[in-house]
């Protein structure tokens, strides 16, 4: 927004940021039309998102450990969470997104 209230061209932008001129032309017309709500990120539109009653449960889960979910170790990893979260919701998630 500071780029586009200062009036830098689309190209000098996208340069700056690395991406299309078509993708600042999107944001500074949506900014345009909508102000700062028009380009505030939402987020990535490929991750599913667990509600607030799976994160209750699986909290739950993580509570009663690892080896009651069948692996030798009380150690939790991001690995082992993003499995769990796979087994009990059938939502697939990458290790770097758990």
């Amino acid at each position: 927004m500071v780029r586009f209230e200062g009036g830098e061209k689309n190209r000098e932008i996208a340069a700056a940021l690395r991406v299309s001129e078509r993708s600042v032309e999107r944001w500074r017309r949506q900014w345009r039309e909508r102000g700062e709500s028009g380009v505030a990120s939402k987020g990535s539109p490929g991750r599913p998102r667990l509600s607030e009653a799976q994160v209750a449960r699986l909290e739950k889960e993580l509570e009663r450990g690892p080896l009651v979910h069948g692996w030798e170790d009380q150690r939790w990893t991001l690995a082992r969470v993003k499995t769990l979260v796979g087994r009990l919701f059938h939502v697939t998630y990458t290790v770097e997104g758990t």
